[in-house]
């Protein structure tokens, strides 16, 4: 059974890949480790585990510009999510994924993305599209 989710069109290539999911906001500033690859801020709900080639689904983009550079210099070293899924976008984390080469889509249709998908489902993006696909539970 697949599940397809409708978004506003994204940036980036279709990937494919493992999610993991919080209900959590997202600064690549504050919220990670860059060097280890993890979520490193001890109140995010993703502490300690790592961000590197998932489907990282999440509520909200926060913080600034240095969003843009630090995801290219994440995807540059591959240890970078895959794609970045969000209820919301700002234009830093438009213009990050863009410079980053990284899938990235928001605005669900059909609800918070946080609880539309879950940790572990394998989910297939299609930022072009404005697709994102549950292949598997």
């Amino acid at each position: 059974m697949t599940i397809e989710l409708a978004c506003h069109a994204g940036i980036g290539p279709a990937v494919q890949g493992t999610a993991l999911v919080a209900d959590d906001n997202f600064s690549a500033r504050y919220d990670l480790d860059r060097i280890r690859g993890v979520f490193s801020r001890p109140q995010h709900r993703l502490y300690g585990q790592s961000y590197c080639d998932v489907i990282l689904v999440l509520n909200t983009a926060k913080g600034g510009v240095a969003t843009a550079w630090m995801l290219h210099e994440m995807a540059s070293r591959d240890m970078a999510p895959r794609a970045i899924l969000l209820n919301s976008a700002n234009t830093i984390m438009a213009q990050g994924a863009a410079l980053a080469g990284m899938a990235m889509c928001d605005r669900f249709v059909d609800g918070d993305v946080t609880t539309l998908i879950r940790t572990g489902d394998e989910v297939r993006v299609d930022p072009a599209a404005g697709l994102v696909i549950i292949t598997s539970r």
